[in-house]
């Protein structure tokens, strides 16, 4: 079940210049994408597959359905709230790519909270930048190497404003238990009546740039984003109804939701998820092989890696359609894949600002290099 029809006024699109002339979003008043997409296919199909996540120890594996995720996401909003978090409250995660991220995001999606998703190798004048800049109220984080501690240090730089914090992972002064609130949490959580949610314009998610040219910007986007990613997810990397889509990217940066999260659920794919710390190329084939993924994107650097493994020894059938963003393509690396896989790499743009903005869309052969043409809406 795609829940693409709820939203387009039209789907299917015969040519380029058909997509680009026709192709229209319609966004409804007070959407909320929690309750509008998850909970929608919670009612109507809760088997259907939200998420596969594994991690290379495999005791952890995970196949998690959208009831399943709707009881979680429930329980964790329970939490938050439980905490003190609410309505415009500002709310840093620092996750990595750990399966807790998509409970989290979308209980604070309930919540009207706003999500910052931020990388774990920030460093305590990164951290107090965030916190001062967003008004952070509260902060999630994995116990990874010495962010937590980094996070204390920031929390005394930045005077208090850091209100809540709590940790998945062991126990440490100062901070709550993650498990330990969830398991007291209840799976119900009552939809509010539609008039009082969000407005379309609240905020959502706030991210920071990375700062190469100065001082990270933060970038706000507010309930309707979720909708423009149907672009970057259905019409750049093709992902189908009832497919697996995996999109290599840490859950700290925009690339995330642009291929984890928004646009594969309303398409009606499911996420994979493989949480490394150390990346090996023949690990994600085996991974990638292992639970069928059906189409994949990632950065050049990633199939430069992937290339000079001997693919021969890889059944690769599983995959159908491949994608690339992130940073320049060079024409050796799209000839060696098609050459060793069969599949044309599809080049696209964008930023953290927008979603897909050009890219080799499906009704076109791809030149080598070439970013593509034009989304709708978008005059280059």
């Amino acid at each position: 079940m795609s829940l693409l029809p709820r939203f387009l006024k039209q789907t299917e699109f015969s040519s380029y210049e058909d997509f680009y002339r026709n192709f229209q979003i319609c966004a409804p008043e007070h959407f909320n994408f929690a309750y509008d997409v998850l909970d929608v296919y919670a009612d109507e199909e809760p088997e259907r597959v939200a998420l596969v996540w594994c991690d290379d120890k495999h005791d952890q594996d995970q196949t998690v359905t959208f009831g399943e995720l709707r009881r979680r996401t429930n329980r964790v909003a329970n939490m938050l709230q439980g905490c003190g978090i609410g309505r415009g409250d500002a709310v840093m995660l620092v996750l990595k790519s750990r399966h807790e991220f998509w409970p989290v995001l979308m209980a604070l999606h309930k919540l009207g909270a706003i999500g910052i998703p931020a990388t774990h190798m920030l460093k305590e004048h990164d951290i107090s930048y965030r916190i001062e800049n967003a008004r952070v109220k509260a902060v999630l984080a994995v116990d990874s190497d010495d962010l937590l501690g980094q996070i204390d240090l920031a929390q005394q730089a930045t005077g208090g404003l850091l209100q809540i914090k709590i940790s998945l992972g062991g126990e440490r002064p100062g901070w709550l238990n993650y498990q330990q609130l969830f398991a007291e949490s209840s799976a119900e959580f009552p939809a509010p009546p539609r008039p009082e949610r969000n407005a379309n314009t609240d905020i959502l998610l706030i991210y920071f740039t990375s700062g190469t040219a100065g001082f990270p910007k933060m970038v706000v986007h507010d309930h309707q984003y979720p909708l423009a990613h149907i672009l970057t997810a259905k019409y750049w990397q093709n992902v189908q109804d009832g497919g697996l889509h995996y999109t290599v990217a840490d859950c700290g940066w925009a690339k995330a939701v642009w291929g984890k999260l928004y646009g594969q659920w309303l398409a009606g794919a499911a996420v994979f998820v493989y949480d490394y710390d150390k990346f090996e190329a023949a690990n994600m084939l085996r991974n990638l092989i292992r639970h069928q993924v059906t189409s994949f994107c990632a950065p050049p650097t990633v199939y430069r890696f992937l290339i000079k493994e001997d693919l021969s020894q890889y059944d690769l059938s599983c995959l159908k359609y491949a994608v690339v963003a992130g940073e320049p393509l060079n024409p050796e690396v799209y000839n060696r894949f098609l050459e060793k896989t069969g599949l044309r790499l599809m080049e696209a743009f964008g930023q953290t600002e927008l979603v897909v903005t050009t890219a080799n869309w499906p009704w076109m052969t791809p030149k080598p290099g070439s970013m593509g043409k034009p989304s709708p809406g978008y005059q280059i």
